[in-house]
């Protein structure tokens, strides 16, 4: 008999998280619990708050669907039950935790990989361009991903270059650029030595990216929840970044990074903050993308029993403990 616990719990940031029109103070997160004979799988998330998924509003639509979940369903089965997003991703990131410990197995055993340390971005949050360079010297990492958004991006920028030469420097806006700011910052941005720009322009007014030759790489974030949008992302970007809270969980990211791939796009894994439970399946993830963002548990002021290990930017250490 399968018994389904379902939880909501709020981890207190070290800082306010702040991004274009946003700003957080707490991570609220589901947490879903799937025990049968003994054997305990979790699964996480944050929900995408660009959906206006809450932890709350995530937490009624499992509850929705309990009686489904404790009839014994499988993770193909919950794809076609719950719709892309939070809610079905704690479900699924639960089913194959417990579906791992069951079998005996790790979860790279299951999909079929072999689990490396991989080196992640550290994030500097939108702030004065003096703050945001004082951020950045704080950092260890030598990969660094900057929040920007329509207001003195190339001060801040240019504050964070200055004070962090060293630097491999990505940064993400968050849909907070019109074209034409990109069109005018894209060669200054590239002058500065910036590799990747993510998410420029909104969600659903991208379309103008559509033959521009941009000089820097782009990545499609909220442009792109789940594989059924990848080929109009195709013409547009030339990355994707996978979030188990937009796919839907482990399965779709799997499925999302397969096809990106078949089209000759680059991958990278982010995150939508939350504790090393989250990170840890977006962290199989990791293993085949390019530009990796797990550094969400760091936000936070504690973290779950077995973390992920992070250390000068390297994340490594995936205890089947914590998940897997």
């Amino acid at each position: 008999m399968r018994q389904v616990k379902l939880d909501i719990e709020s981890w207190p940031l070290m800082e306010p998280f702040v991004i274009t029109g946003h700003t957080w103070t707490h991570c609220d997160v589901l947490v879903v619990s799937i025990i049968e004979n003994g054997v305990t799988g979790r699964g996480e998330a944050t929900g995408v708050y660009y959906l206006d998924e809450t932890a709350e509003s995530m937490f009624q639509q499992a509850l929705a669907i309990l009686p489904k979940l404790e009839s014994g369903i499988s993770r193909d089965q919950l794809l076609s039950l719950l719709p892309l997003g939070g809610t079905r991703n704690a479900i699924d990131c639960a089913l194959w935790d417990i579906e791992a410990k069951k079998s005996d197995q790790s979860i790279f055993e299951l999909t079929g990989m072999a689990p490396f340390p991989v080196r992640t971005v550290n994030t500097v949050t939108i702030d004065t361009p003096e703050e945001m360079a004082d951020k950045a010297k704080a950092i260890t990492s030598r990969q660094i991903k900057v929040k920007l958004d329509g207001e003195l991006p190339l001060e801040r920028i240019s504050a964070v270059c200055k004070a962090r030469p060293d630097a491999d420097i990505v940064v993400d806006v968050n849909e907070g650029w019109s074209f034409s700011q990109l069109v005018e910052l894209a060669p200054q941005f590239k002058a500065l030595g910036i590799k990747m720009i993510e998410q420029p322009l909104p969600r659903g007014e991208d379309d103008a990216l559509e033959g521009y030759q941009s000089p820097i790489t782009l990545c499609a974030d909220e442009s792109c929840l789940d594989a059924s949008e990848l080929e109009q992302v195709a013409r547009r970007y030339h990355m994707v970044n996978i979030k188990l809270d937009k796919t839907g969980g482990l399965t779709e990211a799997l499925n999302l990074a397969r096809r990106a791939k078949q089209k000759g796009m680059m991958l990278m894994v982010g995150n939508m903050v939350g504790t090393s439970l989250a990170m840890a399946p977006a962290y199989v993830i990791a293993q085949l993308c390019d530009f990796v963002d797990l550094d969400g548990a760091l936000f936070l002021q504690g973290d779950r029993c077995f973390p992920m290990s992070y250390e000068n930017g390297v994340v490594s250490g995936l205890s089947t403990q914590l998940w897997g």
